[in-house]
């Protein structure tokens, strides 16, 4: 099979792989459509990877046994490889599982844990189906594009009686903006890069502030009477980001942070949390028994053409790294076929 690697300095390619073999309740999926995250960053890095992506829509291809899929399955890949037994797990929150399995020790080797690539192995109890009124393209959404959003906006229980602000706009903000309109919210946005802020303002965020703006909290501030958004997500993982969340947002509301950091952000007990009354969340993914609502999204949204900005054959992949490192973009869906 082909699949794609990172070479080096922005140089990425093409190169031959074995073809995963199903085992246990582990399927083969065939990779329709392999959506772009953040792996530009080892590309502008320079840190080769042989294993790229970790969300996906595709067709279940084999089984071993007996199975929670059958051959022909329309299904999407969620990320990792969790446990499957523990409570998290069987609650729906794998995302959190302690005891994930390594891929190379269970298979004999990692190959099939890359999504950008023509076929992957998998779980079966982590691949939903697919509606048959929606498309591989669409439902390849439902993981990074949609899923970081959706589950932190479901815990905040967001509804059209809030103020949202979002803080980094690229596809997981855009995706966040998605969610909270659909939701009815109305979305404040901060976001600096041109392209992005075009597409927030198509997508009907009410209003796109620059986070370089040395007045961007008292223009939040100034379009919520002076008292605050009620709920705020971070997605861009920048520490001002997370601290303009903290200081933008009511007293007794909520925030969220989506955003990888590795940073530190300065949380104050007493005048942040104590006294203001505000309620923090970390968020990585959604509950899986949440997939169906998720899917409701992608149906019934108008905005959902907007998250995805250009479809491109794998076999471009150096320019489709090119064009994720410029975030002249919104989503990017590889066919790993094409």
């Amino acid at each position: 099979m082909k699949k794609a690697v990172i070479l080096g300095e922005r140089r990425a390619a093409l190169v031959n792989a074995p073809v995963p073999q199903a085992k246990e309740n582990w399927v083969v999926v065939k990779v329709h459509v392999a959506p772009m995250c953040t792996e530009y960053k080892a590309f502008v890095a320079g840190q080769p990877n042989e294993y790229l992506g970790h969300e996906a829509a595709g067709e279940v291809v084999e089984v071993a046994q007996p199975s929670k899929v059958q051959v022909g399955d329309r299904v999407v890949v969620m990320p990792l490889y969790p446990c499957g037994q523990c409570a998290l797990c069987l609650s729906g929150d794998y995302i959190h599982c302690q005891h994930g399995v390594s891929v190379a020790d269970f298979a004999g080797s990692r190959e099939g844990s890359a999504t950008m690539a023509q076929y992957l192995l998998k779980p079966d109890w982590l691949l939903p189906r697919i509606p048959d009124d929606v498309s591989y393209e669409d439902a390849a959404l439902a993981c990074c594009a949609l899923g970081p959003s959706f589950g932190a906006l479901d815990r905040m229980q967001v509804d059209a009686f809030d103020t949202v602000l979002i803080t980094g706009l690229g596809p997981v903000g855009l995706g966040a903006l998605v969610n909270a309109r659909f939701r009815g919210a109305r979305a404040i946005a901060v976001e600096s890069h041109p392209y992005r802020v075009a597409r927030a303002r198509e997508m009907g965020a009410a209003a796109v502030l620059d986070p370089g703006d040395p007045s961007v909290l008292a223009q939040i501030r100034a379009l919520t009477g002076g008292i605050g958004v009620d709920k705020a997500l971070d997605c861009s993982g920048v520490v001002a980001a997370q601290r303009l969340c903290i200081d933008a947002t009511r007293r007794r509301g909520q925030v969220a942070f989506v955003g990888e950091c590795q940073d530190e952000l300065t949380i104050r007990v007493s005048p942040d949390l104590i006294r203001k009354g505000l309620t923090i969340h970390g968020s990585w993914h959604y509950n899986l028994n949440l997939f169906p609502k998720i899917m409701q999204v992608i149906l019934e949204s108008p905005l959902i053409p907007l998250l995805v900005s250009h479809v491109l054959p794998m076999s471009r992949i150096q320019e489709a790294m090119e064009l994720s490192a410029s975030h002249n973009c919104a989503k990017i869906l590889l066919k790993p076929w094409e």
